[in-house]
């Protein structure tokens, strides 16, 4: 699961915006452009794409508004992260993988999986 969280607002901003910038390049790909049709956003393949063939990365992450963000990421705080995927995937899958930003904290991750382990815990007596 793409995964943009932190735990502070500096490190959820910057992983964001790494998120964004990855998003933008996968979407730009021909092989995506079926992707983003299914949700009616082959204008944003095109765009990206075009972009893309011009070099032009730095704009490319600007495209990818929150919308498109929430639907191929989950986001926001660590908890709110693990919620969401639980939110998603619980009683659809049996394991997940977040995938973190490539200079995201190394045990980010770790924390997002203890909070999803967490949801499904029964609550104390």
């Amino acid at each position: 699961m793409l995964t943009a969280t932190g735990r502070t607002e500096e490190e959820l901003r910057a992983n964001l915006a790494a998120v964004r910038e990855r998003l933008a390049f996968y979407a730009s790909t021909p092989a995506y452009r079926p992707v983003l049709a299914q949700h009616g956003w082959e204008q944003l393949h095109e765009e990206l794409h075009r972009l893309s063939l011009r070099g032009r990365w730095p704009e490319m992450a600007a495209l990818i508004d929150d919308r498109v963000l929430d639907t191929f990421a989950v986001t926001g705080t660590v908890e709110e992260a693990a919620r969401e995927i639980h939110r998603r995937y619980s009683g659809l899958a049996t394991r997940v993988s977040v995938s973190l930003p490539e200079d995201a904290a190394p045990d980010l991750g770790l924390d997002v999986l203890d909070a999803l382990r967490a949801l499904d815990r029964p609550a104390p007596r």
